[in-house]
């Protein structure tokens, strides 16, 4: 009896033995799972629902991550990757790594937003952040040149910012880009890999502006009760940067990814947004922004490549900002 006793014990131990908790593997930026970032909330809300363990795979910033899913193929142990943006959704698509998500999901982005492999979770404009007390800010990428002022800007081969610069520039000015780059390349401080580097240096004065967002006076505003930052006003417009993520098609586990992008779109996750990564949400929370977005500059003219268009227009704008700086 005892030995039929411990057969029965072991038989009733074998499910609770093998079943494990499913995991989700989320491969992001650095400042996106940072203990202040959206991550550890947006967390903890998917895996009240999930019955799932979500775990963040970091890698630096959106370019990092595709240069690491390259590598990787699909053996990549990431099942949703999050934090490209659209100047490398062609190129991320074209890797074939990537699954149709299948989802309708509602947005409120200030441009038509339709991708069978990508859902948007934020958006900004690109814009260069200075004090308020600066005489005379630039208003053009023309005046900036003119001017002695200096700046910090990212490298646009590791950095989603530093990208979306270069395709800034290629936009406003087309065939004059590699013209504009050499008039700024005297008032370029230094080049850095990420935006965390550049803003750092920002902030303890080792330049004038610094490349950013039009939100990031927002978190000195809200965070640190400073109103002291402010964003230039371009007359060329200000480049869009919407942020997305995706499934990828050799996950094992594409029903918890489909609901992660669900999550990631609704009113619980967006709210989460503004306050913590420091964009505008894809959609509008029902209580609205935060108080203080509303003192935001706001551009008079946005700008944006199709993805295509910008793959299309990557390389050579790389190109014409490379050779500015090497003279």
């Amino acid at each position: 009896m005892k030995s039929l006793s411990i057969a029965l014990g072991c038989l009733m131990l074998a499910p609770a033995a093998t079943a494990q908790t499913p995991v989700l593997n989320v491969l992001t930026y650095d400042g996106f799972a940072a203990e202040w970032g959206p991550g550890p909330a947006i967390e903890a809300g998917f895996e009240a629902t999930c019955a799932c363990d979500l775990r963040w795979v970091m890698a630096g910033d959106g370019a990092a991550m595709l240069a690491r899913l390259r590598l990787e193929g699909a053996t990549s142990e990431a099942d949703v990757v999050l934090g490209l943006d659209t100047s490398l959704t062609e190129a991320a698509r074209q890797t074939g790594l990537f699954a149709p998500h299948g989802l309708r999901l509602p947005n409120d982005l200030p441009v038509p937003f339709d991708d069978a492999h990508f859902v948007p979770f934020d958006w900004g404009w690109f814009a260069f952040v200075h004090n308020k007390t600066m005489a005379n800010p630039p208003t053009s990428f023309e005046d900036l040149a003119a001017s002695d002022l200096r700046i910090l800007i990212q490298d646009p081969r590791s950095s989603t910012p530093g990208l979306g610069l270069v395709l800034w520039v290629k936009a406003a000015y087309g065939d004059r880009a590699g013209e504009i780059w050499s008039a700024l390349a005297d008032n370029i401080v230094t080049v850095t890999p990420g935006w965390t580097e550049a803003y750092g240096m920002f902030l303890q004065g080792e330049a004038d502006m610094v490349l950013s967002y039009t939100t990031s006076p927002a978190y000195h505003l809200i965070a640190d009760a400073d109103d002291s930052k402010t964003a230039a006003a371009f007359t060329e417009g200000h480049y869009l940067q919407v942020e997305v993520a995706g499934m990828l098609a050799a996950s094992d586990q594409p029903d918890l990814a489909r609901a992660f992008l669900r999550h990631l779109a609704s009113e619980e996750a967006q709210a989460v947004l503004p306050t913590t990564n420091w964009m505008y949400p894809a959609l509008t929370p029902a209580a609205g922004l935060p108080e203080g977005f509303d003192s935001l500059m706001r551009p008079g003219k946005s700008l944006l490549m199709t993805a295509a268009a910008a793959e299309a227009a990557r390389t050579e704008a790389i190109a014409e900002w490379q050779a500015a700086l090497a003279r």
